[in-house]
Parts: C-alpha cells; sequence; structure tokens
C-alpha cells in the first residue's frame, strides 16, 4: 500500500493559530514550505510553490490575501474570522479565476457537525413551543464579537429567516465554548460545544487543507463539505 502523500503548505499569519497550525503540522501529513507575516509579499515565488495555503490573519488583510492566492492558483484556506466571508462580486471574481478556497468561521470538526445537524432539531423544538438563545463566551483578547461561530449557529438555528439572539461574554482566557439552547416553559435543551485548546482549530485547519489541496472544481467550500462522506467508486 503506498504512503498518503504529504501536502506542501504556505503560513499567511504567524500568530498563535499560525504557530499552533506549524507545530501540528507534521503528524498531518503536511509540509510548511513559507511562512508569511505581516508586510510580507505573496505571489508564487514567496508561497514556495505551494499545494495550499492556510491564512490566519486580521480581517482586514483576508480579502486581499484571498484574492492574491487565486490570483496566482494556491488553493487557500481562509481562518481569519470578523470579516464575514466572501460576498457574492468576491466570489463571481475568484470563480473566473478558477480559484479554490475553503472558509470556516470555526475550524473544529465538532462544531461543524453541530451546524449540520442544529437546523432540524431547531425547527422541531420551535414547533414545540421551545425559545432558541445563542450564548458564547471567548477569551477577553478576543477583538469579534459576536463570535464568527455564534453567528453560523445563529443562522443554523433560524426559523422562517428569524434567527435566535446572541449573548457573548469576553472574559479571561476561554478558547472558546458556544451553546445554543432552547427554553421551554418546564424544560430546557442545550447543546453546548467546549473548545478545551486552540489546537482543535489548527488540526481542523490542517484536515481542510489536506482536503482542498486534492483535485477539486474551482468554487468555495466549507468544513460541511470536508465532512460530508465521499462518495463510494460503485456510486461514481
Amino acid at each position: 500500500m503506498s504512503a498518503t502523500p504529504r501536502v506542501r503548505a504556505a503560513l499567511i499569519g504567524h500568530g498563535k493559530m499560525g504557530r499552533a497550525i506549524e507545530a501540528l503540522a507534521a503528524e498531518h501529513g503536511v509540509d510548511v514550505v513559507a511562512v508569511l507575516g505581516r508586510g510580507d509579499a505573496i505571489d508564487r515565488a514567496t508561497l514556495a510553490d505551494a499545494d495550499v495555503a492556510i491564512e490566519f490573519t486580521e480581517p482586514d488583510a483576508a480579502i486581499a490575501n484571498l484574492r492574491t492566492c487565486g490570483a496566482v492558483g494556491c488553493p487557500v484556506v481562509v481562518g481569519t474570522t470578523g470579516w464575514g466571508g466572501p460576498d457574492d462580486e468576491l466570489r463571481a471574481e475568484l470563480l473566473a479565476a478558477g480559484a479554490r478556497a475553503l472558509t470556516a468561521a470555526n475550524f473544529s470538526l465538532g462544531v461543524n457537525a453541530i451546524l449540520g445537524a442544529v437546523g432540524r432539531l431547531a425547527s422541531a423544538l420551535e414547533t414545540a413551543g421551545f425559545a432558541p438563545h445563542v450564548l458564547e463566551t471567548h477569551h477577553a483578547a478576543k477583538k469579534d464579537a459576536p463570535s464568527g461561530t455564534a453567528l453560523a449557529l445563529a443562522a443554523a438555528a433560524a426559523v422562517d429567516g428569524v434567527a435566535p439572539a446572541i449573548t457573548s461574554v469576553r472574559v479571561g482566557s476561554v478558547p472558546g465554548t458556544h451553546t445554543l439552547l432552547f427554553d421551554a416553559a418546564f424544560e430546557q435543551v442545550r447543546l453546548t460545544h467546549e473548545a478545551r485548546d486552540r489546537r482543535v482549530f489548527a488540526s481542523g485547519a490542517l484536515i481542510a487543507a489536506r482536503w482542498l489541496a486534492a483535485p477539486r472544481a474551482p468554487g468555495f467550500y466549507t468544513l460541511q463539505d470536508v465532512l460530508a462522506p465521499e462518495p463510494s467508486e460503485e456510486s461514481r
């Protein structure tokens, strides 16, 4: 049996998340071939001909970095939060260039599995008279509030276009805790995801990078695509 091929990745951003990704890369079969920080030029040469780029920077830089990676033909995983994701104009521009990108508000596989299941739960509980609410807690240094994950949870739990309210707490050094609760007169349902270490996001980003580096059609992808079962040989 042949060994799983290794993936060459360029890191755009070398803050806490970039360093966590770099530390875990080898065990995920990823070789970091370039590390680009603030002010570094991004082109095919500085990306060191990487198979994929992983971008964790600032909201005001994410769009430009995404555009540049698309222009030079490097698939990119964008983990920067607080920028709102690609709008229709940016999608059209990058699709015309044949770009491949994967974006997510949260790179925890557990959170994304929850996001995939929330819609059905919310519809059933709304019918039974439960009122939804999202509560999220993060470390005091987190810049965006509510978090991108909280917004995604609220959107997934929306019924008839009405999303639940969000309460954001910024305190201490909490990596991230998100609770979607449904309250009724005599009972309450709580769905909680608790990140115990930021390495959960680094691991998810590396899994996403390996997935995106494989031959795929141009387009914008999410972790829902990564989690979806690959079609079997019989169904192809």
